[in-house]
């Protein structure tokens, strides 16, 4: 299908205006001399009205957007106390007039004395912010579905007293979500036609997976060549590959094409998240220092910062060969760099 029918296909569908598009896309110099490949950088981090955009602001144009047309007044929606996913989806309820509210689970504790990075901006927002602190021996998929049931039960008050409410699921991993990296893939591959240059792989972190079924997805419709390499964040069991394809398929019956995502369409490597979700490791912290040092360029130690941490190994071990082209697409999350030290580990310790 030619980009031009998909952007058809998504301009039927509602969508609140929250995003500058395209962002940037420019060649990474200084790091594709020393690496031996063509690598480019997507700036995702751009996308939104505060300086604190990311991959998110995609996919809440069409959810935040979805929401106005069903009549919403509260959005309520969850992560992690640091969420970027939670603080975008405050920036765009204070936009489109909604009411946000979250329920955000403490991974790391913050101190309400010393807020900072996202939680910080949630409450300069004037979010309703719930914190829900894990119990002892309280797996994460445990809090999570606490949290979820807490929110839900205040949502079906508000309905009680007349208010219409509005889920978004953690990091935005909906078929309407998705369908905004549906629309960012055909602006990527647009971009990179541009630039008259053929490219292998297309790298990015993957947490809830919405983002990586609406890359695979857009890929699919568009029949691009090229391999999208998507690195955990988060541990993953057997059944993500199957939920993301799910994911992606419910998108493209929405968008009414007939193509399908198997498992066998995503590439996703589950080695480069540990020691676990918001905790750093070594490798991620080389990598935000490297791409600093080199390019001036900030990643985060949550997400991009891992991801960059796979793709750099990945280079040095010749699974992506030398002479390649790489796009890595920054899904933003630099506020991380202003986190609790939990999260930032020995990244100033060299």
């Amino acid at each position: 299908m030619e980009s031009t029918s998909v952007k058809q296909l998504l301009q039927q569908k509602p969508k609140a205006d929250l995003g500058f598009y395209p962002t940037p896309f420019y060649q990474l110099k200084n790091l594709s001399k020393q690496l031996g490949v063509t690598l480019f950088i997507k700036r995702e981090d751009f996308s939104g009205q505060s300086l604190f955009g990311g991959n998110k602001i995609r996919k809440l144009e069409y959810l935040i957007g979805d929401a106005k047309e069903q009549g919403a007044e509260y959005i309520f929606t969850f992560g992690a106390t640091q969420s970027n996913h939670a603080m975008q989806t405050v920036e765009a309820c204070r936009k489109e007039g909604l009411t946000p509210v979250l329920y955000l689970v403490a991974y790391v504790e913050p101190d309400e004395n010393d807020l900072r990075s996202n939680l910080l901006l949630d409450r300069i927002l004037g979010a309703e912010v719930h914190v829900i602190l894990k119990n002892p021996g309280e797996s994460d998929a445990e809090v999570d579905a606490r949290s979820v049931k807490l929110a839900r039960e205040h949502m079906a008050r508000l309905i009680e007293e007349g208010h219409k409410c509005c889920e978004i699921p953690m990091g935005g991993a909906s078929p309407i979500g998705t369908t905004g990296f549906i629309d960012g893939f055909v602006e990527l591959a647009e971009q990179a036609a541009a630039c008259d240059q053929q490219f292998d792989y297309l790298v990015h972190a993957t947490g809830s997976g919405g983002t990586m079924a609406g890359l695979v997805a857009g890929k699919k419709l568009l029949d691009y060549p090229m391999r999208i390499l998507s690195f955990d964040v988060i541990g993953h069991d057997a059944s993500y590959l199957e939920n993301s394809a799910a994911l992606g398929n419910k998108s493209l019956e929405q968008l009414g094409v007939n193509e399908r995502l198997t498992v066998d369409d995503f590439e996703h490597d589950n080695n480069y998240y540990l020691p676990g979700y918001e905790m750093p490791s070594d490798a991620a912290n080389d990598a935000i220092r490297l791409l600093a040092r080199e390019e001036g360029l900030f990643l985060d130690p949550v997400y991009t910062g891992k991801a960059f941490a796979g793709m750099l190994d990945y280079i040095r071990k010749g699974i992506i060969s030398q002479n390649s082209s790489v796009i890595f697409l920054h899904t933003g999350g630099a506020t991380a760099l202003f986190a609790e030290k939990e999260i930032l580990g020995n990244l100033l310790d060299s």
